[in-house]
This record gives C-alpha cells, sequence and structure tokens, in this order.
C-alpha cells in the first residue's frame, strides 16, 4: 500500500474513529508525510498504531497521542505555539499547517538538525528552532518572544516547570503529560489571569523532560 494510502487509512480508523474529527487537525494529519519523519529502516512502519524509535533514546509519539494533544489545543490560524521537544519534527511540522508561527526547541542538537533539514524541504517558512533546555521554553531564543496563545509539550514532566507557565498567555492552553518517569497523566492547562486551571486526558507514557525544570539526567 503506498504511503498516501496507508495515511488515509491511518486517519480514519486511528483518529476519525476515535472521536478527533476536527476538520483542520484531520487536514493536518492527512496532509503531512509522517513516513518522512521515520528513520528509513523502519518506515515501513510509519503509519501503524504505536510510538516509534527516532534516535538518540527519543520516539516519534503514537498517531492519536499527536492527534490528541493537538486537538485539545484548539489552534487558530492567529496562534503562536511553543513547542518542546521538536524531535524529528512531524508534531512541528502538523502545528505548522494550522497556526501563524511555532517556535520548537530540541534539547539534542542532532535531533533538531535532522528535523531542520526534513521542515526546510518540505518549505516549511513559519518555524523557528532552538537547541536548549527545553524546561526553560523560549528563554533566550531568536527572534525573542515572551509569551505563547498555546505551548505542548512532548516529553513528560515531574511538575509543570514555572518558566513554562509564566510563558503561556492569558487565555491560553498547554498540554503536557506529567507524572513519574512510567506513567503520566495528560494534563491540560488554561490560563486566565495569574490562575491557572487544569483538566485531565487520561495516562499516557512519553520519554522524561530532561532540564532546569524538569528530570535530571
Amino acid at each position: 500500500m503506498k504511503f498516501e494510502d496507508q495515511r488515509r487509512t491511518m486517519v480514519q480508523e486511528q483518529i476519525i474513529a476515535r472521536g478527533i474529527n476536527e476538520q483542520k487537525v484531520v487536514d493536518a494529519l492527512l496532509k503531512v508525510p509522517r513516513h518522512l519523519f521515520v528513520p528509513e529502516d523502519i518506515r515501513h512502519l510509519s503509519y501503524q498504531d504505536s510510538p516509534l524509535s527516532i534516535g538518540n533514546g527519543q520516539t516519534i509519539s503514537q498517531p492519536y497521542i499527536v492527534a490528541l494533544m493537538t486537538n485539545l489545543l484548539e489552534i487558530k490560524s492567529s496562534d503562536k505555539i511553543l513547542e518542546i521537544g521538536t524531535g524529528s519534527g512531524y508534531q512541528t511540522a502538523l502545528l505548522a499547517e494550522m497556526c501563524e508561527t511555532v517556535y520548537t526547541v530540541e534539547r539534542i542538537g542532532q535531533l533538531s538538525q535532522y528535523a531542520r533539514k526534513i521542515l526546510n524541504e518540505l518549505a516549511y517558512k513559519n518555524i523557528h528552532f532552538k537547541v536548549g533546555d527545553g524546561t526553560l521554553g523560549w528563554k533566550n531564543g531568536v527572534p525573542s518572544c515572551s509569551e505563547f496563545n498555546k505551548i505542548i509539550v512532548t516529553a513528560a514532566a515531574p511538575d509543570v516547570p514555572q518558566s513554562l507557565m509564566e510563558q503561556l498567555a492569558d487565555k491560553g492552553l498547554m498540554i503536557i503529560p506529567a507524572g513519574n518517569r512510567m506513567y503520566q497523566e495528560l494534563i491540560l492547562i488554561k490560563r486566565e489571569k495569574d490562575k491557572y486551571f487544569q483538566s485531565n486526558y487520561g495516562g499516557c507514557t512519553f520519554v522524561p523532560l530532561i532540564g532546569k525544570e524538569g528530570w535530571k539526567l
């Protein structure tokens, strides 16, 4: 089966069938070639219902989890989005399809370079990259930006980093897995001025968020 056909099947059976049918999320999932963000030796597994290794101890998340987290953010075309954990760049591409600008942070330079190459080849012009400690958000990033309408964290934190809370704009939403190293809960945070409200969207398992305000190596 061609990758394009596999992608359509993935969206129909793994995403829409599980209740995620927001059109802009579906359109982005149908458009972005997930297989390009997966190592060549396992590319034939790109559209299966599971996470996959992308090297350096990191993973590309299960398609449903990617879709769920994206859907919960209620993305608008005018949004500035901070992504913590660029990985291979798949989630970054989906965000770039849906919002004004993506600011993405990756701790591992090799992965950031790999993602940037693919995303540049796919002609995305609305993505800014930073290599550094994702728990600190976009601090000292270029171009400068101090707050974001949406924040998505694709690694597991022991607690929600304070720096990310501070960089979330009023009325903004943040999605983050939080818990221990083995098991987390998917938490949606909404900011209302100086108050933060949390909703829980069930259990999940992510690689650890390493950094000053996260897990230590």
